[in-house]
Order: structure tokens, then sequence, then C-alpha cells
């Protein structure tokens, strides 16, 4: 009950994955959620308990409230606190930015109810565990996609827009009590992308990206977790920051 606690919600893969490792090496204890298949989740589980966290593993739908409500629940059951509350989970459409009609309003609504409202409805239901863990941090994964109208798909990107702008409102209504950051990434070496792009579509934008980033690299889970821990553990006197984590894409080069 002395170890600190990380929620990290869609961390069966990728970042969120990555980063339940990461906080279980630095001493904490997690919370490993997933939506659909338990046994990626169990996976990192195990290799979180490898390095002596003890792991809380839940399903849960972040766009559904009562399922929000449900993992605090469970999780003040199980650890009686919750020191961090990583937002990661996140879904899209892959459609090209030019095909207005490859969108429906369905399409947004679904984006927007896991990127943003899913977003909103965890960090109110950790609220009180947050508010009662002095130095609690919320760290939610944007994109940098929000910042340069570009991504997957334009719903993706003005999911990311708006999860940011949700970000200073809540730290501005948690604070003093709670910090809440974004991590904005670049693009991300990762199985998601790879599969949402296809292999000729991933290795074309990998060579783009790596052209015009100042330095010439996309980014791996592994170095978005250390800047979800940095802001999450480290930063107490950062709050309503959206920092970018982009190899310099946002800034370009010469």
């Amino acid at each position: 009950m002395n170890k600190k606690v990380c929620v990290i919600t869609g961390s069966s893969s990728g970042i969120g994955a990555a980063s339940a490792v990461l906080f279980s090496q630095r001493g904490w204890n997690v919370c490993i959620n997933y939506s659909r298949n338990a046994e990626p989740a169990e996976k990192v589980a195990a290799v979180c308990e490898a390095h002596g966290a003890e792991v809380l593993i839940e399903r849960a739908d972040v766009a559904d409230d009562a399922q929000c409500v449900q993992l605090a629940e469970r999780t003040e059951a199980r650890f009686g606190r919750c020191d961090a509350l990583v937002n990661n989970a996140g879904t899209t459409k892959f459609v090209d930015l030019q095909d207005l009609d490859g969108l429906a309003a369905i399409d947004f609504q679904r984006i927007y109810g896991v990127n943003v409202i899913g977003a909103f409805q965890m960090t109110r239901a950790f609220a009180p565990l947050l508010r009662n863990c002095p130095g609690a941090g919320v760290v939610n994964v944007s994109s940098i996609a929000a910042v340069m109208g570009a991504g997957s798909s334009i719903a993706y990107a003005a999911s990311k827009g708006a999860l940011n702008s949700l970000t200073l409102s809540l730290a501005r209504v948690l604070g003093p009590q709670v910090r809440v950051n974004a991590v904005a990434p670049g693009m991300v070496d990762s199985p998601w992308l790879k599969n949402g792009l296809g292999p000729q579509r991933y290795e074309a934008l990998l060579r783009s990206y790596e052209s015009a980033s100042a330095l010439g690299t996309l980014v791996s889970p592994a170095e978005v977790a250390e800047t979800i821990y940095y802001l999450a553990a480290l930063a107490a006197k950062t709050t309503g920051e959206v920092l970018l984590i982009d190899g310099g894409r946002r800034l370009g080069r010469l």
C-alpha cells in the first residue's frame, strides 16, 4: 500500500504497454487496462510483475462512463490510491485527408468518444483518488496531429486538438492538488500504425517523416513512456502543458 500506483488506459500494447513497464521498473504498482483482448494485457502484466510490481488487469471501455467509474472503484479496492493516471486509450479511422467523403458523423462521434470524452470520464472518475495523493498527476496522450492538422484522419487530428484543450481546462480545475499535462508524440514506430497504414504506406511515411524532421528520426513507445513518466512523477511544478516528442518534425529541416 506504500507503493505509488499508476493507472494506464489502453496499456496492452504500444505506448501504454511501454509506460506500464517503465512505471513498474521505477517501483510503482500499475493498473493495466484493455478493451477487447486480455492476452496482450496479461503478457504486459507478467513483465511488470517480473520487475516487482503488483498489477491489476481490468477490462474497460473508456467511452462508457459507468465502466470508468467501476475501474476507479476496483483500483481503490485493490490499492487504496492512485498517484498517476495516463489517458492513453485512443482510436482512429485511417482516411486520407483529401477524402472528405471518407468520414461520417458517426466516425467523429466514435473517435471523440474514446479520445476526448473517455479521457474526461476517466479523469472525473479518478479525481477523488488523485486529490488524496500529494503530487498526483494526469497525463493525456495527444499527438502531433493536433498541432499540424495532419495524421491518420481529420477526425483524429481534431480529437487530439480537443484533448489538448481539455488538458488546459482540467489543469485549472484540478489544481493545486493534481497536475494535468499532455504528451504529443510524433510518428511512433508501432504495430498499430503499421497495421493501419499497411506496409507500403508506412515505409513511405517513415522516409518522408525522417527527411522532414530536424533530428531525422521518429520516436519509439519507450521514448514516449519516458516523457510520460517525467510529467506524471517528476515535473512537480508543471501543469497545463502539451509537450511534443516528435524528433523535431514540427520544427522541420532547412
